[in-house]
């Protein structure tokens, strides 16, 4: 039963390569087919590609993009076709390559990713640049968010992924004790301390146990017309932290209005959707937006190939890479 399970999946796989290779040219079809498959399908697609026809199914459509930088079709293919460590070492280079380093997509991969996940990001993000992701971020810590990533570096270096309830509401405490008074700011030097020890899951049921004890979000505490850089940086990795799928839907409302200018950024928020829960992103972008996320994509988009495939990808298989945390309050 085993083996004709197995020849099930090699012959889809088969079959899938001869119309992807026969249909180079109607990328609707490529992008609709390849929308569908999980993580573990493309990849055994890419092997199965270079096994029938001695070409890298990545590397074409990396060098399409290239022959058509316009063409955004070309490169969300190629993304999606990536191993996520090594989109992930793709995304950063593109993030500090600019001349205003983007923060946010960094802050995406450190507070969205497992220790060990991180790991191999460093690790292609080194063999393919030759430089190290950690010294590329954070040489210079003048700004709140480089500040804010190298803590969370620190964090990835030495935690586990066991969370403790009692820890998170001592962190909670210590949340709400760090408020300077009423002026709005936030003790810089226990917001970072915290980061430097605390795993992901920890911190996000840490701001879970601040609501249930506090009534209210964390970030509420960071409003404040007296708040400054530090306050406005911390809001963002919290939101990532604690609530990814409302940080992603209100990233695509912003992605979607800028689309006319600059499709790169959609095509990164539509990836990491993909990575934190599909369902959950759609469900929040319905709830904040009042419309489901494929109307808003038809209705932002032109009619084409990059349409579809966003739209096919609103229905993309869930990836099964999400950090998840037990409720322990």
């Amino acid at each position: 039963m085993a083996l004709n399970s197995r020849s099930s999946i090699s012959w889809c796989c088969e079959n899938d390569c001869r119309e992807i290779h026969a249909k180079w040219n109607q990328l609707k079809y490529i992008g609709e087919t390849l929308a569908s498959r999980t993580p573990a399908e493309r990849q055994q697609i890419k092997e199965m590609y270079r096994a029938m026809y001695h070409e890298d199914l990545v590397e074409q459509f990396h060098k399409a993009w290239m022959a058509n930088p316009k063409n955004e079709m070309f490169n969300i293919l190629y993304m999606w076709m990536l191993e996520r460590h090594e989109r992930d070492a793709m995304v950063a280079r593109d993030a500090v390559e600019q001349s205003n380093v983007d923060y946010k997509a960094l802050i995406e991969i450190y507070t969205h990713r497992k220790s060990n996940q991180l790991f191999f990001i460093k690790q292609a993000y080194f063999t393919k640049f030759k430089r190290p992701l950690d010294q590329d971020i954070i040489s210079e810590p003048s700004h709140p968010h480089q500040r804010i990533l190298g803590a969370l570096a620190a964090s990835h270096k030495s935690h586990h992924d066991d969370v403790s309830a009692h820890i998170a509401k001592c962190d909670a405490k210590r949340l709400y004790e760090a408020r300077k008074g009423s002026m709005g700011s936030i003790d810089e030097s226990v917001i970072l301390e915290m980061f430097s020890k605390r795993s992901i899951p920890q911190l996000k049921l840490a701001f879970s146990c601040y609501k249930h004890i506090y009534g209210h979000d964390y970030t509420k505490t960071l409003k404040s017309e007296n708040s400054g850089e530090f306050e406005d940086s911390l809001r963002l990795v919290v939101n990532c932290i604690h609530n990814p799928s409302k940080y992603y839907s209100k990233m695509l409302h912003t992605s979607l209005k800028e689309a006319d200018a600059d499709k790169s950024l959609l095509t990164r928020m539509m990836m990491g959707s993909a990575e934190v829960g599909m369902e959950e992103v759609k469900s929040a972008f319905s709830k904040r937006y009042g419309k489901n996320l494929q109307d808003a994509i038809c209705e932002s988009l032109p009619d084409g190939d990059y349409r579809d495939f966003l739209v096919a990808l609103t229905n993309a298989p869930i990836s099964g890479h999400h950090l998840h945390v037990a409720s322990a309050i």
